[in-house]
């Protein structure tokens, strides 16, 4: 197939490793393009084979997060992806100010894997579910926030607010798209729109800040 995602993956455990990589090579549209065990690896692959994403660990020798830090800057191209054991929201926060396209654990199952570098080929954001609740429960509602979110919320259109809130529930614009009966591209829009209107940077922000509306909502309704 040709346009084959171009894939790195970088974890100082062999076996973990070797898994990770079978997993994405048997898929026809992802090429893995090169491996290693380091944050030096991870640099060493960006800037040798430019792969479309980089799977990395969080606790390799030299540090996720300096890969990271030092991939965005240096090869903003590629994007990376964080696979690890470490299910620590400020790593979440800290990986994704950095420049992480997204944050999976190690317990994921091999099709999210697949379905999250797709994504995240795509310029769209990930972050396991678990781990988004986690970063949503932070996130807290005391009154300053809800003062900004009516706000935020009150210029969305009908359809807007329905592309939002199928996107909470983690679907890609495809996936959103094949709902609505609407183009991938009309989606894109949209979601341009709706990340403007909400004051937000991403995809994984806009799903925080619309999970946070809808839990309040809830603890209102009691």
């Amino acid at each position: 197939m040709d346009n084959k995602i171009r894939v790195g993956v970088v974890d100082d455990h062999p076996l973990y490793r070797d898994g990770v990589v079978f997993t994405l090579a048997a898929q026809p549209d992802i090429e893995v393009v090169g491996q290693g065990a380091s944050a030096a690896d991870a640099v060493r692959i960006a800037q040798d084979h430019k792969p479309d994403v980089l799977v990395l660990d969080m606790t390799m020798p030299g540090g996720g997060l300096s890969a990271i830090a030092t991939i965005a800057q240096s090869h903003p191209s590629v994007r990376t992806l964080m696979l690890t054991v470490v299910a620590d929201e400020d790593q979440v926060c800290t990986a994704l100010k950095q420049g992480a396209g997204g944050y999976l654990l190690k317990g994921t199952s091999g099709p999210e894997l697949v379905q999250t570098v797709r994504l995240i080929s795509q310029g769209e954001n990930y972050v396991s579910p678990n781990l988004a609740a986690k970063l949503l429960m932070r996130s807290g509602s005391g009154p300053a926030r809800e003062e900004k979110r009516p706000d935020r919320f009150s210029g969305l259109t009908p359809r807007e607010e329905q592309i939002l809130s199928i996107l909470v529930e983690g679907h890609s614009n495809k996936e959103i798209g094949n709902k609505l009966d609407l183009s991938e591209k009309t989606i894109k829009h949209h979601l341009t729109n709706i990340l403007q209107k909400l004051q937000v940077r991403n995809r994984v922000e806009a799903a925080l800040l619309a999970s946070d509306r809808m839990s309040h909502r809830s603890h209102t309704a009691r």
